[in-house]
């Protein structure tokens, strides 16, 4: 029993770690992205042919996989091996105490896992050469979708679900490293819903101009 336990306790203290890294990358993200907002595509294409051939972020290229493969794997086991702890649904009147955000973790990350699918067909195969695709002009390839409405519908969509994990997985990630405390942990949940609303609101502006005034 003790071995299952520190098991299941060590793959989420390294699911909320990879998480934590997971969060650093989403805003250097944005503020790249905000460039393909310029008439001028070349900030936007030189900054992609950075982060395309720089050595350290290579290095944290592999360490960004690494983190997303390991926050998906271990969360998709934890689940299951939820599931499986409790395969009959709750009786009336005997509800589970779990907030709504913790309950739909799982198919919030389905969300954003289908749109990181989608996102690694569209960029960083065509860097790689397995997708056609010019991966010196980054920045027409990211508008001609925009022009494609079911692109930005998925898109939206995705984003508005990565709001939701966003603030569940901020909190909960100080929670499992067991830095909670009576003056900090208030603190630490206003500021995972700013960051929830502030991040995808950002990468959804983008592609509402891209869509609708460009």
């Amino acid at each position: 029993m003790n071995k299952v336990l520190f098991s299941s306790i060590s793959k989420k203290f390294m699911m909320a770690l990879a998480g934590l890294f997971l969060l650093t990358f989403l805003p250097v993200h944005l503020i790249i992205n905000l460039m393909l907002l310029k008439s001028d595509p070349e900030p936007f294409n030189e900054a992609a042919h950075f982060m395309a051939t720089f050595p350290l972020v290579k290095i944290m290229e592999v360490a960004l996989i690494g983190a997303i493969l390991i926050h998906i794997g271990w969360g998709i086991f934890l689940q299951i091996q939820n599931w499986l702890a409790r395969p009959v649904g709750y009786v009336s009147g005997n509800k589970s105490e779990t907030s709504f955000f913790s309950r739909f973790m799982i198919w919030t990350g389905a969300s954003v896992f289908t749109f990181l699918v989608l996102h690694f067909f569209n960029f960083y195969f065509v860097k790689l050469g397995l997708v056609a695709g010019n991966p010196e002009d980054f920045y027409s390839l990211a508008h001609n979708l925009f022009k494609i409405p079911a692109y930005n519908y998925i898109y939206l969509v995705c984003f508005s679900l990565l709001g939701f994990h966003l603030y569940h997985a901020f909190s909960s990630a100080f929670q499992t490293l067991g830095l909670n405390h009576r003056l900090w942990t208030p603190v630490v949940k206003v500021v995972a819903l700013i960051y929830a609303i502030v991040l995808p609101s950002g990468f959804a502006f983008i592609s509402i101009t891209l869509w609708l005034f460009r």
